[in-house]
């Protein structure tokens, strides 16, 4: 069976591939309602801050048909599109595509407003092959004296197709290295609790061709410390105007580790993920899931739990972040791309 688009405006409507029912079932939903958009999100089932910002995009289209055949005034159409824009709060590509729209198209012209939704989309499939082909080119430079053996590189969470379009942020990276034919290995992290790493990204590979383990998330610093990783390569949902970085929760042990194996820690991210107007990670907002997610099947009925969604790794952990259009290196590191 071939795989649906990740995200598609279907005559008034969204079709998502639900990202929840994967890798076992391919499910598609039609998203026809502001509610329903936003339920798929913060459900997981629309994920991935580049994919978060074109559903944003489509979310505007969607509100003014909807406010359209619902008879919405201007108010209850600002109230319903600030609902799509407030989903997921570290993720910043969300809630920047939704206002860049709703800024720059013709909120009284359906047709308006789907053109300049599916220009994001557009944007967003083209900038992660720049993306992916821009870090390739880094590692390798970076890891140049370690190019008579096949590279092995650390990866969390899920940021391919499914999450970013196109290619990818990091795992473009990774598919751009194998493609390059100096990819050996990757490690993937099962990404607790939610498991994209173990669910989304072996299956991404899988269907790639590339040679993968899963790991869990605690065994991660020592797999490093072993000198099993080359490289370690992460995307993210929010980078600070300093180079702090906001990332699946798990990220910051991986840098940690990294730094004192004295490896690269790569961050592949699209231009659009730095927000110029958050002064440092301090000042992005964690998303605090449910506690069901983290104690369900396995703890005591009453057990609470601190279920943040990510982490912040701080700009002195970041070797370089890679983005369509640049590689920012916040600090002078003494690693081994030096």
């Amino acid at each position: 069976m071939e795989t649906p688009d990740v995200l598609a405006w279907r005559d008034g409507y969204i079709e998502a591939l639900d990202q929840t029912a994967l890798p076992h079932q391919i499910r598609v939903l039609r998203i026809a309602s502001v509610g329903d958009l936003v339920d798929a999100i913060t459900s997981l089932a629309i994920r991935g801050a580049p994919v978060l910002g074109v559903a944003g995009a489509f979310g505007v289209a969607l509100a003014v048909r909807q406010g359209r055949r619902e008879g919405w005034d201007a108010a209850r159409l600002a109230s319903e599109i600030g609902r799509v824009a407030a989903a997921r709060p570290t993720a910043v590509n969300l809630a920047r595509e939704v206002a860049a729209i709703t800024a720059s198209a013709d909120l009284a012209d359906p047709a308006s407003v789907e053109r300049a939704a599916l220009a994001v989309l557009d944007t967003a499939n083209r900038v992660s092959r720049d993306i992916s082909v821009r870090g390739a080119a880094y590692l390798r430079e970076c890891l140049r004296d370690r190019l008579d053996a096949p590279l092995r590189v650390h990866t969390h969470c899920n940021t391919g197709t499914l999450a970013c379009l196109g290619w990818g942020t990091a795992l473009g990276v990774i598919r751009a290295l194998h493609e390059d034919g100096v990819l050996g290995q990757v490690i993937v992290d099962e990404t607790r609790p939610l498991l994209q790493g173990a669910r989304l990204t072996c299956w991404e590979l899988g269907q790639l061709g590339i040679e993968h383990r899963l790991a869990a998330d605690g065994a991660a610093p020592f797999l490093i410390s072993q000198g099993l990783a080359d490289a370690v390569v992460v995307g993210a949902d929010r980078i600070a105007a300093n180079g702090d970085v906001a990332n699946k929760i798990g990220t910051y042990s991986l840098a940690l580790a990294a730094r004192r194996a004295g490896i690269p820690f790569v961050v592949a991210a699209p231009e659009s993920t730095i927000d110029e107007d958050t002064p440092s990670g301090a000042q992005i907002p964690i998303e605090l899931r449910a506690d069901e997610e983290v104690t369900t099947p396995a703890a005591p009925a009453g057990t609470r739990a601190l279920n943040y969604a990510f982490d912040i790794t701080p700009a002195d952990l970041v070797t370089a972040i890679v983005t369509e259009q640049r590689i920012v290196e916040p600090v002078s590191l003494e690693i081994n791309c030096r």
